[in-house]
């Protein structure tokens, strides 16, 4: 696999979201945080710290971009592919931009019976956006102003309130098709 398909298909962080998240800037608070984070192991097992590390990085910059994957390798004294690795197995790490309001539905059965799969679709249509192009490696979709984006979770444990959705961190339940467009004024 030469290098460019790896970039197209792992790292590019490149969407109409990405206007709403800031650079990849490392400040001082940052570096602070991680250095706590990193103490927290010991010496010799520092790479544990990669999780808390990502973690920050996604909570700062909206996602995990190939800068931040080069400089969590550096801090943690890891090889970039050793910290790929984490970042494309964990689903709820992004490897793309979401949009400001990124919401994700859960599609697992008490939801999908209740209506998620519904959910998904009336959120693409009042928020115009395709889902066609999403994949395994880029399950977000964003709306063309960038300011929604949306992907289906796996359990969000409310099963008894199904259909339910994160947007960004609040929590929603019960959750038809018919309120999808509450849920949008929500956040205007």
């Amino acid at each position: 696999m030469s290098n460019s398909i790896l970039n197209e298909q792992i790292a590019s962080p490149q969407s109409d979201g990405t206007r709403h998240h800031p650079p990849f800037e490392i400040t001082r608070q940052i570096e602070q945080e991680a250095e706590l984070r990193i103490r927290q192991y010991p010496n010799d097992r520092k790479r544990s710290a990669v999780l808390p590390l990502l973690h920050i990085v996604q909570s700062e910059f909206g996602f995990i971009s190939p800068e931040a994957i080069e400089w969590v390798a550096a801090k943690l004294d890891l090889e970039p592919i050793k910290v790929e690795e984490v970042v494309t197995f964990y689903p709820g790490l992004r490897q793309h931009a979401p949009g400001k309001y990124h919401i994700r539905i859960c599609r697992t059965l008490s939801c999908a019976m209740g209506g998620s799969y519904e959910l998904m679709d009336k959120i693409c249509e009042l928020a115009g956006i395709d889902r066609s192009r999403t994949s395994h490696h880029n399950p977000i979709a964003v709306s063309p102003c960038g300011t929604w984006s949306v992907e289906f979770a796996e359990c969000l444990a409310s099963c008894g309130t199904a259909p339910v959705c994160l947007v960004n961190n609040d929590f929603h339940e019960d959750l038809p098709a018919a309120k999808a467009s509450e849920l949008f004024e929500n956040y205007k």
